[in-house]
């Protein structure tokens, strides 16, 4: 999820063009509010969005006990981000923008395979 619309288009593309069923929203709102919650294996969500932060919404679905994967994105890396985002539970921070290699890294990480 990216409240950028190209970037959101772009990341959702490159799963899809991978072979995974990809959505994209705009906000951690509209996924908290979809039904899809369920069923998502990995969730990638910007760093920086409004009203909900991509590690607001890691903290809000580890306290409902949905500790789904997820990895944060941003176009601003700094370490001090990277660390939070790790101690959070993140499992990889990816910088925008995200290259294939990246983003196919990225899903078999949260799948079991290696991160490179």
């Amino acid at each position: 999820m990216d409240d950028d619309g190209a970037s959101r288009a772009a990341v959702t593309g490159l799963l899809r063009s991978m072979g995974h069923d990809a959505v994209g929203f705009a906000s951690a709102a509209e996924f908290l509010a979809s039904d899809e919650l369920g069923r998502t294996g990995l969730l990638i969500a910007d760093q920086r969005m409004p009203e909900i932060t991509g590690l607001d919404l890691r903290r809000r679905l580890l306290a409902a006990g949905a500790p789904i994967p997820m990895a944060l994105m941003t176009a601003y890396p700094t370490e001090a981000g990277r660390r939070q985002a790790l101690d959070a539970g993140i499992f990889s921070y990816l910088t925008k923008p995200v290259s294939p290699g990246e983003l196919a890294a990225c899903v078999a990480a949260s799948q079991g395979g290696p991160l490179r």
